[in-house]
C-alpha cells in the first residue's frame, strides 16, 4: 500500500534555513542586551528593554530551527509564543488597573 500524495510538500527546512533563522534569533538578542548595556540614549535602552522579551520568548524557536521541522510548524510555535506574551500582557495591566482601584478605595 502506498502513502497517500499531498496537495503540498512539507519536507521541512533545510539547513541552511534553519541555521539563517536560528542566528536571527540569537542576533536579536545579542542587539537588545547591546541596547540595554549602552550608556548614551534612554531611547535605546527602552527599546533594547522591549526587545528582550521578545527575544526571549523567540528563543523558544531555536530548539524547532532543524533540518527537516516543516516552516508551518515553526510559524504554529511563533504564533503560541505570541499568544503567551498577549495573554501575559493582558494579565500584567490588568493586575495593575485592580492594584490601583485597590489602593484608590484604601484612602
Amino acid at each position: 500500500m502506498s502513502e497517500p500524495v499531498r496537495a503540498h510538500d512539507e519536507s521541512g527546512m533545510n539547513a541552511a534555513t534553519a541555521r539563517t533563522i536560528e542566528y536571527a534569533i540569537i542576533a536579536l538578542c545579542l542587539a537588545a542586551l547591546a541596547m540595554i548595556f549602552q550608556p548614551f540614549s534612554l531611547t535605546l535602552y527602552g527599546i533594547g528593554a522591549g526587545l528582550v522579551v521578545l527575544g526571549a520568548l523567540a528563543f523558544n524557536l531555536i530548539p524547532h530551527c532543524r533540518p527537516g521541522v516543516p516552516m508551518r510548524w515553526l510559524l504554529k510555535v511563533a504564533l503560541i509564543i505570541l499568544i503567551i506574551l498577549a495573554v501575559a500582557l493582558a494579565l500584567a495591566i490588568g493586575t495593575t488597573y485592580l492594584y490601583a482601584w485597590y489602593l484608590e478605595a484604601s484612602r
